[in-house]
């Protein structure tokens, strides 16, 4: 991609996401990063530009709708990289994916949205393949840490020559907000689904977005809904376990991941996440009530997201582009830790952990990392091109990345 005028441009730049995201990169780009800012308001981008320092000396700006193919196209051929957080995303989000597969532009975005995602690797996958694109879908929260941590752990398995995996669970301890966007998303979804059931079936399947779904080994239901003790996970842990909110979008990419890799992680790998709410007296009664109030939505959200029930969502949910404030960001934090046994009955664990509320300030960071590695990493990164992974677009290069600003990510064995 010489000669292209920018190395990373970031779409959405004045959004709520999108300014955080601006500002690490002002932070942390490497000086001479060739950097532009783009969204639909010059005014907007300008003020923007203003509060980022002398770390964004130089950076430009784009006037850009994600409505326009034709400003996407043009957005897309000027640049290495797009990093997106223009959502929701099967709303706003195909020309800019499809305009960076044609021109042969990597692209990195934030979506948690399957059917989404589905889209884009069934209209896009083979013409990025062509282009030497890597459009990687779910760079921030969703589902950097799933997909990094199974993958680290299936290279630890191979360097330890213990088998392959298994049995696996990735266990998520947090403090932090509910995006606006991610609930913005999940209502857009819910209204695919009440328009078309069949779409209901794609967000079930566990293996929805596989890239031959006939080749899926046959391993039964793997649900994402739970409510059980914390030690039927691993033996070092108590409390409770219950369903995690986003288990459904990030075992689906954890599991495109490894077919990929051609299966690599093991045709014995099943996956789940769950969500840790404790060990006090209360934990019980919360994991239940999180469990049940999911599978309610779930099953419901489609019927109310029509008409007056709609009208009601869009009243009651955060709105789009919000967030907390500087001070609760700080004090958000999140570890998620994946459990794996392997084909030989060893068991290891990774971690993946950071501080700062994770759908904002460390999803911030996650994204911005995500669009350095793709601009600058180059050889770095593996030569597999087409809609992919966070693991299978930059795997050690984003794990480096990560690590230097901060990230605790480690595997170790935990015993037979």
């Amino acid at each position: 991609m010489s000669g292209r005028e920018f190395d990373l441009v970031l779409f959405g730049a004045t959004g709520f996401v999108g300014a955080l995201t601006a500002g690490y990169l002002a932070r942390a780009a490497p000086a001479g990063t060739r950097i532009a800012l783009a969204g639909r308001s010059s005014g907007k981008l300008d003020a923007l530009l203003r509060t980022l320092g002398d770390g964004a000396a130089g950076w430009r700006t784009i006037v850009a709708d994600a409505g326009s193919p034709a400003d996407m196209a043009a957005m897309a051929e000027r640049t290495t990289v797009v990093v997106t957080t223009v959502g929701p995303y099967a709303r706003y989000g195909l020309p800019l994916a499809e305009a960076c597969a044609r021109a042969g532009t990597h692209y990195a975005d934030l979506t948690g949205e399957p059917l989404f995602v589905r889209e884009c690797v069934d209209r896009f996958h083979d013409v990025a393949a062509r282009s030497g694109a890597k459009i990687v879908n779910s760079c921030g929260f969703d589902s950097v840490p799933s997909d990094l941590n199974a993958y680290l752990l299936h290279r630890r398995l191979a360097d330890d020559d213990a088998g392959l995996m298994t049995d696996t669970t990735l266990v998520a301890a947090l403090k932090g907000g509910m995006s606006g966007g991610t609930v913005d998303s999940g209502i857009t979804q819910m209204e695919a689904v009440a328009t078309d059931r069949s779409l209901g079936r794609v967000v079930a399947d566990p293996y929805a977005l596989s890239p031959d779904r006939g080749r899926e080994p046959d391993l039964g239901a793997q649900k994402d809904h739970a409510l059980r003790r914390a030690g039927t996970v691993d033996p070092g842990l108590s409390g409770w376990v219950t369903t995690f909110v986003m288990a459904s979008h990030n075992t689906k990419i954890v599991r495109r991941s490894t077919a990929l890799l051609d299966w690599a992680y093991g045709r014995d790998f099943r996956y789940r996440e769950v969500m840790h709410t404790g060990r006090s007296p209360a934990a019980p009664a919360v994991a239940a009530g999180v469990a049940v109030a999911l599978a309610a939505f779930q099953a419901l959200g489609p019927l109310v997201a029509r008409g007056p029930g709609l009208r009601l969502l869009r009243r009651v949910a955060p709105a789009p582009g919000t967030g907390p404030d500087e001070r609760s960001r700080a004090n958000g934090h999140f570890t998620m830790t994946t459990f794996t046994r392997s084909t030989t009955g060893a068991r290891y664990r990774a971690v993946f952990a950071a501080k700062g509320d994770p759908g904002y300030q460390a999803t911030a960071v996650m994204l911005g990392e995500s669009g350095l590695a793709l601009a600058l990493d180059g050889e770095r990164l593996p030569a597999a091109a087409g809609v992919l992974t966070p693991a299978t677009a930059m795997a050690d290069a984003l794990t480096g990345r990560l690590r230097a600003a901060g990230f605790t990510i480690t595997t170790e064995r935990a015993g037979a």
